[in-house]
């Protein structure tokens, strides 16, 4: 059953906080909440990537039970799955799910509402490490949204020493090739125009797979099986797992988006085995130039997280010169947040201080980057992706903004008549 189609009513608030597989989870909860009218309820699907991001998911939390006092609230997602004793102490908060229970259509089925207890009682999770496979749902439709999301994988067998979700998510899983061509399928018969492959570890999918097919195969599977499927894009993924089929795929099928969101983290390789972290800075470089080669608009995205443990000035710089070096133009920052059980914690602390100037240094480097890519764009004809007010995407992932008003959400081809702080801004190309 498709959101679209259900009574507005019987949909659950849902507040989203984190990755894009969060959004694809939140949809499947919205299904099976709507399925079974837990419309009293404000859902609050948590991240716990940093502090910061568990932070304000308590202040929305606080928020929401200030504006309605009466209404039931659960908390679900990473930050609950890691330490649901914690949100199920807050006195706003009535239940606490976790991250396999949370997309698990029965769980929702014999769920009673009504038991508001404060008391083990309104605790449901489980141990996410027992967990051996990925649930497959089939979600039709994204709200209000011609971009839909496909979940391929979920866990991680990695163990970076900044990073807790491994013990949020569980080990990796794969979801079935076929299950992911049906999910496509799904979308593509209501109005979706473009996918995005999602996952924890998203180039391990296929290591629990008989035969240990790769990332790059199933890329190339999904296009071949569905040929009217007009975008295909990848959420973040590893340098060290780039296989060569992907780079292949990347190379050759024009509907694989020119994008690559690497997860870089830093540019010091003493950093990055601290990190434990599988590539080198040179590996990045070598990456970025051999794709260029073979496709020259592929754009690159970045994470990096300044102010880890131990980091000196000399490392931070190499983070910088990184970005330059290998031309990153999406840069997402993350000051380093302290997170408990990981061996980073344990590590000798940059000052709060010196983690914020630097995590500034590397956006004022990041929209420096940006901004000269932005203005290399201007002049050219985009296919851009439509969403809604009349503002959409570039095959790059750039954000563009139409002067005119376009009703209808499909791929426009576009002229770039200029950009802003903000992104792209153009108009419909009359000569296509």
């Amino acid at each position: 059953m498709t959101l679209r189609n259900k009574n507005k009513n019987s949909i659950p608030d849902i507040k989203t906080f984190g990755c894009r597989l969060n959004i694809w989870e939140s949809q499947v909860i919205s299904d099976h909440a709507s399925d079974y009218k837990h419309s009293d309820l404000i859902i609050f699907n948590t991240c716990a990537v940093t502090s910061e991001a568990e932070r304000q998911a308590r202040q929305a939390i606080r928020s929401a039970k200030k504006n309605r006092p009466d209404a039931k609230i659960l908390v679900t997602g990473c930050a609950a799955q890691i330490d649901p004793k914690k949100w199920n102490d807050m006195p706003e908060v009535n239940f606490v799910v976790g991250n396999k229970e949370k997309l698990d259509k029965r769980f929702w089925e014999n769920f009673d509402v009504n038991s508001v207890s404060k008391s083990h009682n309104s605790i449901f999770v489980e141990d996410i490490m027992k967990v051996k496979e990925t649930s497959e749902h089939l979600i039709d439709s994204f709200n209000h949204h011609t971009r839909g999301f496909v979940q391929v994988q979920n866990g991680c067998d990695h163990r970076c020493t900044f990073c807790i979700i491994p013990f949020g998510r569980g080990p990796s899983r794969s979801v079935s090739t076929q299950n992911i061509i049906n999910s496509i399928n799904s979308l593509l018969k209501n109005g979706i125009r473009e996918v995005v492959l999602t996952g924890v570890d998203l180039t391990s999918w296929g290591n629990d797979i008989f035969g240990k097919p790769s990332l790059g195969l199933l890329v190339k599977k999904i296009l071949k099986n569905i040929p009217n499927l007009p975008r295909l894009r990848l959420s973040s993924i590893d340098p060290a797992e780039v296989d060569f089929e992907l780079v292949d795929a990347i190379e050759n099928e024009e509907r694989l988006m020119p994008h690559i969101h690497l997860s870089i983290q830093h540019g010091d390789d003493l950093i990055l085995k601290r990190m434990k972290r599988r590539h080198l800075n040179r590996d990045v470089i070598n990456f970025v130039k051999e794709v260029k080669r073979r496709r020259s608009d592929v754009v690159f995205g970045g994470d990096f997280i300044s102010g880890f443990p131990t980091e000196d000035e000399n490392a931070h710089k190499k983070s910088i010169d990184l970005i330059k070096l290998a031309d990153i133009t999406y840069v997402h920052v993350f000051p380093y947040s302290d997170r408990e059980g990981t061996p980073a914690s344990k590590m000798p602390k940059v000052s709060s201080a010196d983690i914020k100037k630097r995590a500034k240094d590397l956006r004022i480097v990041a929209e420096t980057q940006r901004q000269k890519f932005l203005k290399a764009q201007v002049g050219t004809v985009q296919n851009v992706l439509i969403e809604k007010n009349s503002t959409g995407y570039t095959p790059n992932f750039s954000k563009i903004k139409l002067n005119q008003i376009v009703e209808c959400s499909d791929i426009i081809s576009t002229k770039i008549l200029d950009f802003n702080s903000e992104g792209l801004i153009g108009c419909i190309n009359e000569n296509s």
